[in-house]
């Protein structure tokens, strides 16, 4: 089992930047695909990117691709979203997941354990 704490959220304006982290625990946080997701309320958790185990294999949704970057340090235990050109409709919760399926080449991955989100808002 692997605990998630999100940081790195905060207002920004238009055309800004942020970086989230995600801080796991676990000596096993090496084993899980990592991945990062969204949600504004009414609406469904959205995918945004994820990572296999081996950092050899990242996702990004269309909607953020070229504007946002996941990377991950194993030996940090962290996973991270580079995200800039940031726009009003990046505006959500964010929250981080660990998977156990190493398959992350579809928005339909999915991750078994979650953080509690942090909160990312773009003004325009």
């Amino acid at each position: 089992q692997v605990q998630l704490v999100e940081s790195g959220g905060g207002l920004v304006q238009s055309g800004g930047s942020l970086r989230l982290s995600c801080a796991g625990s676990g000596r096993t946080f090496g084993l899980y695909a990592m991945g990062w997701f969204r949600q504004v309320p009414g609406k469904e958790r959205e995918f945004v990117a994820a990572i296999d185990w081996s950092s050899n294999t990242a996702y990004h949704a269309d909607s953020v691709k070229g504007r946002f970057s996941i990377s991950r340090d194993n030996a940090k235990k962290t996973v991270y979203l580079q995200m800039s050109s940031l726009k009003p409709e990046d505006t959500a919760v964010y929250y981080c997941a660990a998977g156990t399926d190493n398959r992350v080449t579809t928005t339909r991955w999915r991750g078994d354990y979650w953080g509690q989100g942090t909160q990312v808002t773009v003004s325009s």
